[in-house]
């Protein structure tokens, strides 16, 4: 189980498409495939956070892809497509309180991000 313990300000969401929403590849293989706990994931994420979808997919490939993810009921914000296939990394500056500003859930790749535990501590 990974946990993202998060203070009650706005997030910013970067989610990867392939393998973390979608069954990787299976838009190759015409089988597009909502992941294991999506759905309950996108359930916990704050309705005012900003969600911005990524993905190596071209932007041929766009409209069909988020046909699929709006047939999911998934809300996003912003998606970018043609995105490099190796690590995404973000770099952000951490608050004068301490609250750290960049997080990461690394998943294995088609498990869903069920094992992801969304924890709000107004305490931070």
């Amino acid at each position: 189980m990974t946990r993202l313990v998060l203070s009650p300000l706005g997030h910013t969401w970067l989610i990867d498409i392939d393998g973390t929403v979608l069954a990787h590849n299976g838009h190759l293989q015409g089988c597009e495939r909502l992941l294991p706990g999506v759905e309950a994931f996108w359930a916990r994420i704050p309705a005012g956070d900003h969600i911005v979808l990524m993905s190596a997919r071209t932007e041929a490939e766009r409209e069909a892809t988020l046909a699929v993810i709006a047939a999911a009921g998934l809300r996003y914000d912003q998606a970018l497509f043609g995105l490099p296939h190796g690590e995404r990394i973000l770099v952000n500056d951490s608050k004068p309180s301490g609250l750290v500003t960049a997080l990461a859930a690394p998943l294995p790749r088609d498990a869903g991000p069920g094992g992801v535990e969304v924890i709000i501590d107004p305490g931070l």
